[in-house]
């Protein structure tokens, strides 16, 4: 799943390309893509309206319209968006399609139809969620702090490990509602360099830790973006390019091979439900109560 490198990557290219050009008509060849707003209620509220800026919020790729609205697209686990210029064959699972008014053309293709768009008010996706989401309510409300962001210090780091101490650090880190964007590999790759197990409780951390795991998730986050992402599977940047940051993991999917630091086995077990990677020397596994 494209995680916060990989979409802010899209992003940046977005920015360049579609910033000013206005839509002329807008296609899905998805009936779930818009849910619940139907798809021609949906190309109602599209057409005619201009792009203003491109910006990421979590994992959303956010497309800012006149008028103070926002296309938020949801890329979820294969979705990619692909900026189009002549003519060139569609995409064999594209699921929607956006031409602009001077010929080029956005492209949302989607090969397990997991992905998501939706039109909203732009302002809600730059509050906090401050009260737990309910089932059912849409996630772009209750995103939690960007950690590339100015709010996410090593103090709000500790204190909010401190307010979830019982739950383990590395489920912990992928809750979109507390951190906003990480997902499972830069997880796993920030935990690593923090020297920190991903079953390690939250509370149990010391301030050294924090400190430490503060500064490792930054740090592959940018990595992530300087390398353009990561392209194991689907995930392509919106001139259909792939990422280069799959070659430099330290241990996401590195099983049986040795630890770049140490040198023991890399690990392979799952960690609340999502297959996990450590090193059981740099990463001391917990003891049991």
């Amino acid at each position: 799943m494209p995680e916060l490198p990989e979409v802010e990557t899209i992003a940046r290219q977005l920015r360049g390309l579609v910033t000013g050009r206005t839509v002329a008509h807008f296609r899905s060849e998805w009936h779930r893509l818009t849910e619940p707003e139907p798809a021609d209620l949906f190309a109602a509220r599209l057409e005619g309206r201009t792009i203003t800026g491109v910006r990421r919020r979590g994992k959303f790729v956010v497309l800012e319209l006149d008028g103070a609205d926002a296309l938020i697209v949801s890329l979820r686990m294969t979705g990619q968006l692909l900026f189009r210029e002549g003519e060139i064959e569609a995409h064999p699972h594209r699921r929607a399609y956006i031409a602009f008014a001077d010929g080029t053309a956005l492209e949302f293709a989607d090969t397990r139809k997991f992905g998501r768009m939706a039109i909203v008010d732009g302002a809600a996706l730059d509050g906090i969620g401050q009260r737990r989401r309910r089932v059912g309510e849409p996630l772009h409300r209750y995103l939690g702090v960007e950690p590339l962001s100015r709010r996410f210090s090593v103090r709000w780091l500790r204190e909010f490990l401190q307010r979830r101490g019982r739950a383990a650090t590395k489920p912990l880190l992928l809750d979109q509602t507390g951190i906003a964007g990480i997902g499972n590999i830069y997880a796993i790759e920030a935990l690593w360099r923090a020297g920190i197990h991903p079953l390690r409780k939250a509370g149990s951390l010391r301030a050294d830790e924090v400190e430490r795991l503060h500064e490792a998730l930054r740090w592959v986050l940018r990595k992530g973006i300087r390398f353009g992402g990561a392209s194991q599977r689907d995930y392509r940047d919106a001139r259909g390019k792939e990422g280069r940051m799959q070659q430099e993991f330290n241990v996401y999917d590195q099983s049986g091979e040795p630890c770049p630091r140490c040198g023991t086995e890399v690990g392979r077990t799952v960690v609340g439900g999502r297959c996990t990677f450590h090193c059981p020397r740099c990463q001391r596994a917990p003891r049991r109560s």
